[in-house]
């Protein structure tokens, strides 16, 4: 392991060098990557663009997250500018390094569209999207090679699964009633609960080496912080959000993103911000830190946020007549 992340440490210091100039598309590229931008993006194919598309995107991320989070804990793997005073940290982080969680989110997303759509260039775009924000975490310090290659690795395996399962799983569940549709969502999201608590437990007593605190400081200015159980709730409050709004929605017909242009922006613009006052609004509310009640706000600020994108800012296109009718 440790040739590992000394190749790696040299093969980052190498992309490095290739000059400053790159800073600032790499910087563009990560943020392509980033959960904040699937969050703006989500709305937008769901509410405007393709429904049945947009319901794919938004579980394949919340799914990877909850993953990559697990992932990251059982791994444990140091960022590169954490182990050496030499890499420099242009994207500081908290968290472990791998898994990628960009390049496994941006593998499963961008991935998800490429295999729903037949044309090239959407297929090209997403391929060379995925590459680009692979490399730019490379260059910009945050991950070695091999946490972006496991993170690609990860992220294929969620791909197919989805490809795979999605259809015959939406099928099963098309037949059962709202309250059974609920319930289902519940317990999943109880089970990523779950889960994530029991990795954490694992890592609870791990200690940071000092040297790996001490460069992280030096480097990024910014302490890590890698146990943290509230991404356990985000991932399953926004999950369970998402299946909710969904199979409310459904029950009073469904919602399909048509209509004409100026109808479509509008849409993205109302619902848009539903999203940030539930989002932004409820984060200044809500108390922040660790402990049952923290968690169990979290996991109710995200839940709504999931309903709000697929129930609640649909019903209200519907009320105000934003829909076209069929």
């Amino acid at each position: 392991m440790q040739t590992l992340i000394d190749r790696g440490i040299a093969f980052v210091i190498a992309i490095q060098s290739m000059g400053d100039g790159l800073i600032a598309p790499m910087h563009f590229f990560s943020y392509l990557g980033t959960e904040d931008f699937f969050f703006l993006a989500l709305p937008l194919i769901y509410w405007s663009i393709d429904s049945a598309l947009g319901l794919r995107v938004g579980f394949i991320l919340v799914t990877s997250s909850m993953f990559n989070y697990m992932g990251k804990l059982l791994f444990a793997g140091p960022r590169p500018y954490w182990v050496s005073s030499h890499v420099r940290a242009l994207w500081a982080e908290t968290s472990f390094g791998v898994p990628s969680g960009h390049a496994q989110n941006a593998m499963s997303v961008w991935g998800i569209i490429a295999a729903s759509r037949r044309q090239v260039w959407v297929r090209v775009g997403a391929l060379l999207l995925i590459f680009l924000i692979g490399f730019s975490r490379i260059y910009l310090g945050a991950h070695f090679p091999h946490d972006v290659i496991v993170g690609w690795l990860f992220g294929a395996v969620l791909l197919w699964a989805f490809v795979r399962f999605w259809d015959p799983a939406a099928a099963w569940l098309g037949n059962k009633t709202f309250r059974q549709q609920t319930m289902i969502a519940f317990i999943v999201s109880m089970v990523f609960v779950a889960m994530g608590l029991a990795v954490v437990s694992l890592r609870s007593s791990f200690q940071l080496p000092v040297s790996w605190v001490e460069n992280a400081l030096r480097g990024g200015n910014v302490e890590p912080a890698p146990v943290d159980p509230n991404g356990i709730f985000t991932s399953a409050g926004t999950f369970f959000g998402l299946a909710f709004g969904l199979a409310w929605i459904a029950s009073m017909g469904g919602y399909q993103a048509s209509g004409p242009v100026w109808m479509r922006v509008l849409r993205y613009v109302i619902g848009l911000i539903g999203v940030l006052i539930l989002w932004m609004g409820l984060g200044e509310i809500f108390p922040r830190g660790d402990g049952a009640l923290v968690y169990s706000l979290r996991f109710v600020r995200y839940a709504l946020v999931g309903w709000w994108v697929t129930g609640g800012a649909p019903w209200v296109f519907m009320r105000f007549k934003l829909i076209e009718e069929h």
